[in-house]
């Protein structure tokens, strides 16, 4: 005796294979977070020993030697020169030798890379047989002592952004793209402006130019919006997981929030220098703390991704109006060609 399709092994295999999506999200996030996080080790990681004597020479060639590529050692002849270099993010520590020593940080560039410099140097004081006095020239706010409350700012808009786009696409599908796309501008409005209010009422991250972070936060946020749905028309179910590639496990482990480049492996330190999560980490960085240092090249970061979702955007509309084109010529010529068999049926019934 013949049965037909069993249902429920049908129904299996469609969640096995939807499952396949959630499996590779856990296989990315493992491999990036802990191919970023796991083992921090300083590389080339720049730094001064203030004076120009023989004494200093000798001092920055040790460090250099026995870093094994751990540090990049410099001289320059005078404090005021080495706070410019931290000022300008050009050096992440200046160590000044002498009966007291000091060593000048800036922590709001990176906490994690002003311990790591601070690491090393309390060694060198202690050698010899001095205390180690530290100077933090651009401390963080007083509602981030750690420093990383932009980095987690940071997280909060992307799962705004691109948790957003999983609705646009899917519940807005029957929309055209002219109105999808105001729709996520509307949103990313809105994800940035949640932003900026933890950012300073809430949670204090910043104590000033809240308006620039602002700003920051919409151009990154519609950056996201655009660009996932763009995808969207490409990628249908797979979206979820494209957008979690590029705005999860490659955009926080390059941004720098936890670990700058300089202690990371070579992989995310290079996607450091586009990756628009980085662009909005140093991009507020630069804003609040440093003068404004390199902004321009961090929102240019941000911008060139809000431009690639504007032009997805356009490319993903005329993609569906091919497709809606072809879709009507095709249910035209069903159409035709069902009435055309009717009519052949009715002269056959009449003869």
């Amino acid at each position: 005796m013949s049965t037909g399709p069993n249902p429920t092994a049908g129904a299996l295999r469609h969640v096995l294979g939807h499952l396949l999506t959630p499996l590779l999200m856990c296989l990315g996030m493992g491999l990036a977070y802990l191919g970023a996080f796991h083992a921090p080790q300083p590389h080339d990681l720049r730094v001064d020993v203030v004076g120009s004597g023989p004494t200093t020479q000798v001092l920055a060639q040790t460090l250099q030697d026995q870093a094994d590529g751990a540090l990049d050692v410099r001289t320059v002849p005078d404090r005021a020169t080495a706070a410019t270099a931290l000022r300008q993010q050009d050096s992440y520590g200046a160590y000044i030798p002498g009966d007291h020593p000091e060593l000048l940080v800036a922590s709001a560039s990176s906490d994690t890379s002003a311990m790591a410099v601070e690491k090393v140097f309390t060694k060198v004081a202690a050698g010899q047989d001095a205390p180690l006095k530290v100077t933090d020239l651009a401390p963080t706010a007083s509602g981030d002592p750690t420093g990383q409350g932009v980095f987690f700012l940071l997280v909060a808009v992307s799962i705004g952004a691109y948790a957003s786009v999983a609705v646009i696409g899917a519940a807005g599908a029957a929309l055209p793209m002219r109105i999808r796309a105001l729709v996520a501008a509307g949103t990313s409005l809105a994800v940035s402006l949640i932003g900026t209010l933890f950012a300073g009422p809430v949670f204090h991250l910043v104590d000033h130019g809240l308006a620039g972070v602002w700003a920051l936060s919409w151009l990154y946020a519609a950056g996201i919006l655009l660009i996932g749905i763009g995808l969207h028309t490409y990628l249908r179910r797979w979206t979820t997981l494209g957008v979690m590639v590029l705005f999860v496990m490659l955009n926080f482990t390059s941004s720098g929030g936890i670990y700058r480049p300089e202690l990371q492996p070579g992989f995310f330190g290079s996607l450091h220098a586009f990756w628009n999560g980085a662009g909005l980490v140093e991009g507020i960085r630069g804003h609040v703390y440093f003068d404004g240092h390199a902004l321009g090249g961090n929102v240019l970061v941000l911008a060139l991704w809000f431009l690639a979702g504007v032009v997805l955007v356009a490319l993903a509309g005329r993609t569906e109006a091919r497709r809606n084109t072809a879709a009507s010529e095709k249910a035209a010529l069903e159409k035709a060609a069902a009435e055309e068999a009717e009519e052949e049926m009715e002269e056959a019934v009449a003869v």
